[in-house]
């Protein structure tokens, strides 16, 4: 397993640009989540009740998916699973952020957009390219809906060749199409974030009781 420290030699290097970047905030994505299953496939299946016929509309094209509100509900579930549900929620905001009725909301929304999504190391960092985000930073200095317009079509664009085919490759489309729909379940042991505490250990010490 590569340490954290090769990892942030990988990032530093300014040739890696955004593959490296982008794969290690994944990793951090990864370690840091509180629900890590050894087989998400089986964890995460499809919770809609959409009908096979409905869910093969699915297949045809990447906008009929997005289209469907229950199309979109699997293909977060199935983001998820890769880590990756940023870009959709980033690709609704903007759907949202179109749909502002005056300048003040614009500007609130843009703000929060830019900060959430598309800023240096922000929280939720979409993968887009340096000049897209300097030309969303300017425009957004007088918003107008149409201020997204490019970084949203960028990242339509990557889920659409990138993420689009893994997901009907997926158990939760497969599931869907079958229409074997269940809910998600979870494994029954703790749950655990990657550092233990002094409280974990404690509760360590009261589950041990349970079999004495």
């Amino acid at each position: 397993m590569a340490t954290a420290n090769s990892l942030d030699s990988d990032t530093e290097d300014p040739q890696r640009g955004l593959t490296d970047r982008n794969r290690w905030s994944r990793l951090q994505k990864a370690e840091s989540h509180e629900n890590i299953f050894s087989d998400k496939s089986e964890n995460f299946t499809c919770i809609t009740s959409v009908s096979p016929e409905e869910a093969m509309k699915w297949g045809e094209s990447f906008d009929k998916l997005l289209s469907h509100k229950d199309g979109i509900e699997a293909f977060k579930k199935f983001l998820k699973m890769e880590f990756s549900d940023e870009n959709l929620e980033f690709w609704l905001e903007c759907e949202e952020y179109k749909k502002c009725q005056t300048n003040k909301q614009m500007d609130d929304k843009a703000k929060s957009l830019y900060e959430k999504y598309i800023q240096m190391d922000s929280p939720r960092e979409v993968n887009l390219d340096f000049a897209t985000k300097e030309m969303t930073k300017k425009s957004i200095e007088q918003p107008e809906l149409t201020s997204f317009d490019l970084a949203q079509t960028k990242i339509y664009s990557l889920m659409e060749k990138d993420s689009y085919p893994r997901f009907l490759k997926s158990s939760v489309y497969s599931n869907s199409l079958s229409g074997n729909q269940r809910i998600a379940s979870f494994p029954t042991g703790r749950r655990r974030s990657r550092s233990f505490t002094v409280n974990d250990f404690q509760q360590l010490d009261s589950d041990s009781n349970i079999w004495l």
